[in-house]
């Protein structure tokens, strides 16, 4: 399957049961008939890593069916199968399936920590970028913190390990005396008078990032 409508994403599998997948050793499974009852499309989903995979069969010859999965296939028989996979895969990602683009125990628990006392949600604000998103406070929707997935290169690490990080406002008088390139560094692609970066890594106690995210809040006020 070389669909993108699950990338970042991962099943809710009570949401799956709604649907009409229906699980069978480890595997939520959906059938439904496309391009008017000429196709029968199965989708099946682990229920131990959400991996994704599908089949389509013409029930004509009763054989797999492959066209709208090659790029460079064409024409508008292939088109319109295309279209109709397409369509069912996106409702289903739509419906069933959830955010899921920080992997890191810490993001989840900075996550939850902004969600209880602030009531907050990340906001996903870039379609080309689907793995920025941003904290913003509700008087005057000012940003307060952004988590991202980069390299760890682009921090200045010897290492292109893929990581999650936060952006925080800072004091900009106690900026220069926590920015060391292992613990805290400049704010990637932030005013770097004003905001910092934390990797989720553990480096930094989770309490020390929950009470300069606190400040980064306040610091987000209206004036």
């Amino acid at each position: 399957m070389n669909s993108s409508v699950f990338d970042y994403k991962s099943p809710n599998f009570d949401k799956l049961v709604k649907f009409g997948f229906s699980l069978n050793e480890g595997i939520y499974s959906y059938v439904t008939k496309i391009l008017d009852g000429q196709f029968e499309m199965c989708v099946d989903i682990s229920s131990k890593d959400g991996e994704v995979k599908t089949l389509v069969t013409d029930l004509s010859t009763s054989e797999p069916y492959i066209l709208h999965l090659v790029a460079d296939a064409c024409g508008a028989f292939v088109g319109a199968v295309r279209e109709e996979y397409e369509r069912v895969l996106t409702e289903i990602s739509e419906k069933c399936f959830e955010k899921d683009v920080f992997k890191s125990d810490y993001a989840h628990k900075v996550i939850e920590y902004v969600r209880n006392k602030y009531g907050d949600e990340l906001e996903y604000l870039w379609k080309t970028f689907p793995t920025n998103a941003v904290w913003r406070r509700k008087d005057n929707n000012k940003w307060y913190g952004a988590l991202l997935v980069l390299s760890k290169r682009k921090l200045g690490l010897d290492s292109d390990e893929k990581i999650d990080i936060i952006d925080l406002r800072i004091d900009p008088n106690i900026l220069p005396t926590l920015i060391d390139g292992k613990r805290y560094f400049s704010a990637y692609h932030m005013n770097k008078k004003s905001w910092i970066t934390i990797c989720l890594d553990g480096s930094v106690p989770i309490e020390e990032i929950c009470d300069l995210l606190d400040k980064s809040y306040l610091l987000a006020k209206k004036k």
